[in-house]
């Protein structure tokens, strides 16, 4: 018969990769598995902003290590992650979290280079990784996909039609993929965060005519570390539909309880 895998919620001892974890969100999710005790591979195309992370897990404690990693690059996503199968001994969870605005009014003239480049990096990426870290984690004893939404897949905004065509791929992608993996035991979740405080979203808060109240990064991160832990697929998570200004405890929380 073929073996069970082991539905643990702990992620003491995983091998963690983070795309995009230079900053923002990213950062954010990487020190969450690192303070839980996981074994993280701190992934970005700013090498030196993972570099950077890896040491703040470091210094705290914690076990990490840096690549650079441009996730438009198919071979780069190939090499990096056989390397870090190799110097964390596999790899248990994979999160696809690398991601850059991406809007632009339909008729401009650069329209289709910014589409092209948005779903490179925010919808191309996820398959590419998957399949470059699925070797791997089907060797792990509880296999794990992560993959990083946004509620503008469910509700878009004027001028942002390349994002949220990606992100819209990326829900859909997931829930082919929980259904393809889901027999062999890998989980595969999306999670769909609203504004949050990062560097991406700040030119957005600054030009935006309606005040946008924005969640702390460790918020998300909070949300993607309980997808990792769950034993269900394709759970996607958003905050609803009009945020109320309150704390960021208060996101954290209502995330927590709808993760």
């Amino acid at each position: 018969m073929d073996p069970v895998k082991k539905l643990s919620r702990s992620v003491r001892g995983l091998s963690v990769l983070v795309t995009g974890a230079a900053g923002g969100m990213g950062r954010a999710t990487a020190h969450a598995f690192a303070d839980e005790g996981a074994k993280v591979a701190v992934t970005d195309c700013n090498g030196d902003g993972a570099q950077a992370v890896a040491r703040e897990i470091a210094d705290g404690g914690g076990t990490a290590k840096a690549w650079m990693l441009d996730v438009s690059d198919g071979d780069a996503i190939k090499r990096v992650i056989g390397e870090i199968a190799a110097e964390f001994g596999g790899l248990d969870v994979l999160i696809n979290n690398a991601g850059i605005p991406a809007g632009l009014p339909l008729e401009h003239a650069r329209y289709d280079d910014v589409w092209d480049r948005a779903l490179s990096i925010l919808l191309t990426a996820h398959q590419r990784t998957v399949r470059a870290a699925l070797p791997h984690l089907r060797k792990s004893r509880c296999p794990r996909i992560v993959n990083i939404a946004s509620t503008e897949a469910l509700g878009a905004t004027g001028r942002d039609s390349p994002y949220a065509a990606a992100k819209a791929g990326v829900v859909g992608l997931t829930r082919a993929l929980a259904v393809d993996l889901g027999p062999e035991g890998i989980t595969v979740n999306c999670v769909c965060p609203g504004p949050v405080r990062t560097g991406m979203t700040a030119p957005i808060r600054r030009t935006t005519r309606t005040p946008m109240p924005a969640a702390a990064p460790r918020c998300a991160a909070t949300a993607i570390l309980r997808r990792s832990r769950t034993s269900r697929s394709a759970c996607a998570c958003r905050p609803p539909a009009s945020l109320p200004a309150r704390s960021s405890r208060w996101t954290a929380d209502w995330m927590a309880r709808n993760a």
